[in-house]
């Protein structure tokens, strides 16, 4: 096992990272931004360095001031958490040329993952199901106007080097295609780097579903089962469960095995995750992309295997067989999480702000990563991602109860906060029946119907 763990990230991930890695005996870095010299994982962290002032460029995003870090400390390895550097493959890269273990997926694999339209070839070609699209980039907007007119209004537009819900719009006829592309365009150069466009059918009716892998040191890959991630806002996730209640169990062992083939066409090493659109009408799912790093949401996969994700990546990193039987995995009740973001309940938008309060639920069940606690800040120089609750009930029924009880019992004073959100949610009989998909809050908000 590793002897000493760089983490660079910051709050409820790189807390969430410190917390296995001291538990297993490994001492453990954190590096830190100016803004975030009061938060907890620097102090729970068995050494912590100063990187920079609060602009990401040049803290958790400086590469240079990183790899001094982990220098001068006698780092083993880094760990990215997500976000951030966690799916740049050069970063990834430089930390291996300069002697350091990198816990994630292989530069290679990333590079190849991370632009859309390549994946989506990538996918098809291993038998993968996609979704009707161009195989290479829309150069222009009549390229694009071709593509649309044999896939079918609507479409959506998407950033092939976009993430994290950026990046994407919807059009439904020609003029829609011919201002969405443009912008979509325009804001891929300016935030990836890259403006390279695809087009894709648009489902009206989809839900987003998941399947977490994990490539073994030995060279298999394994779906530790998949999270339903259909409560969304803007195109980012809010509310994720596992088991999914969309599927039954041919569908899920379809769902599974796609997962596994994708790994292992790009010979996938460390955790990483299998987005898919699910179509509840036809009972099709189609590939969207690969996140080749831990996901915000992997708690609740934790909780119905009994496993600890972040203790996987570091004995895969480490060369280590993993603490489970692959061909021996369980799951046991089912899982909810939540984000409790500083936005407000209504329109999601930003609220940062001093905590003054800060009551954390707890129970039979409940589990709570957060990044902050009284007397913190949260300043709008980073994601709003303030904690994630978690529930681990017998039953998706008792999951509910569970949630309701720990959202009412969640206090935070100071920043805006989303929980009123979550409680509105657990009284929407459409999201308690459990036929629900990504366009629940929309019509939460606009009082429509489906």
């Amino acid at each position: 096992m590793l002897s000493s763990l760089l983490v660079a990230n910051r709050g409820e991930i790189a807390r969430r990272i410190i917390r296995t890695a001291r538990r297993l005996g490994i001492r453990t870095i954190a590096v830190y931004s100016e803004a975030d010299a009061g938060l907890p994982f620097v102090s729970e962290a068995d050494e912590a360095v100063l990187i920079g002032p609060a602009n990401p460029a040049q803290s958790y995003r400086n590469t240079e001031a990183i790899l001094a870090a982990a220098k001068t400390t006698g780092a083993e390895a880094i760990h990215p958490g997500y976000g951030f550097l966690s799916e740049n493959a050069a970063f990834a890269a430089t930390v291996v040329e300069h002697g350091l273990i990198w816990v994630g997926p292989g530069p290679e694999a990333i590079t190849a993952m991370g632009d859309k339209i390549n994946a989506r070839n990538l996918m098809a070609a291993a038998g993968v199901p996609v979704a009707p699209g161009t195989t290479d980039p829309a150069a222009t907007v009549e390229d694009a106007l071709a593509a649309a007119t044999g896939i079918g209004f609507p479409v959506m537009v998407k950033a092939a080097a976009g993430g994290g819900g950026m990046g994407m719009a919807v059009a439904a006829d020609e003029a829609g295609l011919r201002t969405e592309y443009e912008k979509v365009r325009g804001f891929a150069e300016r935030m990836f780097g890259d403006g390279s466009v695809l087009i894709e059918r648009y489902f009206p009716r989809v839900r987003h579903i998941e399947v977490q892998i994990l490539g073994l040191a030995d060279g298999r890959v394994v779906a530790l089962g998949e999270r339903e991630c259909s409560v969304q806002r803007r195109n980012q996730k809010l509310v994720e469960e596992t088991p999914s209640p969309a599927l039954d169990p041919r569908q899920r062992a379809d769902l599974l095995a796609a997962a596994v083939r994708a790994g292992q066409a790009v010979d996938y090493r460390n955790a990483g995750t299998v987005e898919c659109l699910f179509d509840p009408t036809s009972g099709q799912f189609f590939f969207l992309e690969m996140n080749t790093r831990l996901q915000v949401e992997h708690p609740i996969t934790e909780a119905v295997f009994g496993i600890d994700l972040v203790e996987e990546q570091l004995r895969v990193a480490s060369g280590l067989a993993p603490t489970f039987d692959p061909d021996a995995l369980r799951v046991t009740g089912h899982a909810i999480e939540v984000r409790v973001n500083a936005e407000d309940p209504k329109r999601f938008l930003p609220g940062p702000g001093a905590i003054t309060s800060w009551v954390e639920p707890t129970g039979d069940g409940v589990r709570v990563d957060a990044g902050y606690g009284p007397g913190t800040v949260v300043t709008p120089s980073y994601d709003s991602l303030m904690a994630k609750l978690v529930v681990h009930g017998a039953d998706r029924a008792d999951a509910l109860a569970k949630l309701r009880t720990a959202v009412a019992g969640f206090e935070v004073v100071g920043p805006k906060v989303n929980l009123p959100f979550f409680a509105e949610l657990l009284d929407n009989a459409e999201f308690v029946s459990g036929d629900y998909d990504t366009g629940i809050v929309g019509r939460m908000r606009l009082g429509g119907v489906r």
